[in-house]
């Protein structure tokens, strides 16, 4: 094994990461992100492996190189996803799509729901893919961060574009050149995390809420708005507000995000940072408004009809989750093929129906229909085009950018 030296993470970083694991994205499942999960110290015991062996600072030289394919040889392929995030028969015995799969190709699936968060996930498959070995996977599911360090440091294998042909056409135009994957060459989206404006209509006397100046400037919202703590989604759709782009924002436009949120504070204006708690506060009323996840707002939606939802005029953020070839994977081809099955619209429309997040496959809408018009109708997990136009992604960030930004932000928050 060629050695290296690890990068540590910053205590900054860690304490981010460490809000995410316990409140923020990697404490929720994937299906239902109001239901209490119970992954917190598993993740958290992933975290600190990763914290004490660190990240490399660059990719190794061999790290990419792809493994000889068996998949002619060998009719499987391995697929490591997040829990509830396929979807599965009405007595939850079988998986319909994944048995499809196989009934059409011969392809075997062995799928295992191992990823409880990104963190933890990369610190169990970390040590092989350093050493430029087998993860045992042909496929895994991260998101859009870890997806760009996993190809930054040469750990994912480049798709073979003619084992692709419903991906390359189908994936929606929003999803389809992030800066860390131009041109989608190691990665297709999986779904899309919107992070809209939520709010209670009952709380705020019928009125809507559908900007982040609103969230910081209105009066009668004060003591009873809540941001995010996950620093992407609230400094961005902050610098969005600001007329700014977070795909390609500079230090001193960050710095103004801070100030802009720091003024709200000092005011009284935002009541708190939260992960994803703040669902049981918008429910209740006590918080009139928020920045909130898309999956949240569904599932509130269901039981609550006071809960509302608006996309900026200014934009939203929108993340990932996304399928990568890791390094030395055995089944390369039968993995690519699996990719290009999902981005087929009737088997994505039978995706979208179960786990209710934005599909990122273009020409889903008629199919879903079929199933579920509500779900068809629904710009949370088919937005139009006109929303689709107004999402942003959060650019990628340099180590020292990351040290940097987040212990800005655990002043801000209090963390």
């Amino acid at each position: 094994m060629e050695s290296y030296e690890p990068e540590r993470l910053s205590v900054a970083q860690l304490a981010a990461m460490k809000r995410s694991l316990t409140s923020g994205r990697g404490a929720l499942t994937r299906r239902s992100l109001l239901r209490a999960s119970g992954m917190g110290a598993l993740a958290l015991g992933g975290m600190a492996t990763l914290g004490a062996c660190g990240i490399p600072p660059a990719k190794r030289a061999d790290a990419g190189a792809a493994s000889d394919d068996h998949s002619a040889q060998e009719k499987e392929v391995t697929f490591s996803n997040w829990t509830e995030y396929m979807d599965v028969s009405e007595d939850e015995k079988g998986r319909p799509t994944l048995e499809a799969f196989t009934r059409r190709t011969g392809i075997r699936v062995k799928y295992t729901e191992d990823i409880n968060d990104n963190v933890e996930f990369f610190g169990k498959i970390k040590p092989q893919l350093a050493a430029g070995q087998n993860t045992g996977r042909d496929l895994i599911c991260v998101t859009d961060w870890l997806a760009a360090r996993i190809i930054r440091l040469g750990w994912a294998q480049k798709l073979d574009a003619s084992n692709l042909p419903h991906a390359f056409a189908n994936v929606s135009a929003q999803f389809r050149t992030p800066d860390w994957d131009p041109g989608r060459a190691y990665s297709y989206p999986w779904t899309g995390i919107p992070t809209v404006i939520a709010y209670n209509v009952k709380a705020t006397g019928g009125r809507k809420v559908d900007s982040v100046t609103q969230l910081l400037d209105d009066p009668k919202l004060k003591g009873r708005v809540s941001f995010l703590s996950e620093m992407r989604d609230t400094i961005g759709m902050t610098l969005l507000d600001q007329g700014k782009d977070p795909g390609k924002f500079t230090d001193a436009e960050f710095d103004g995000a801070i100030g802009r949120l720091q003024k709200a504070v000092d005011k009284k204006q935002i009541r708190r940072f939260t992960g994803n708690d703040y669902t049981a506060d918008l429910s209740k009323g006590d918080i009139a408004a928020c920045v909130g996840w898309a999956g949240d707002i569904i599932q509130l939606r269901a039981d609550n009809p006071d809960i509302e939802f608006a996309i900026p005029a200014a934009g939203y953020i929108t993340s990932s989750d996304n399928l990568l070839v890791p390094a030395q994977a055995r089944h390369k081809t039968n993995a690519e093929k699996l990719i290009d099955y999902y981005y087929e619209p009737p088997v994505a429309a039978r995706l979208a129906a179960y786990i209710n997040y934005v599909c990122p496959v273009d020409g889903v809408r008629d199919e879903l229909a079929k199933i579920d018009e509500s779900m068809a109708s629904n710009t949370l997990i088919l937005p139009d085009k006109e929303m689709a136009a107004k999402s942003r992604s959060f650019r990628s960030l340099s180590t020292e950018e990351e040290t940097a930004y987040e212990e800005k932000f655990a002043k801000l928050i209090g963390a």
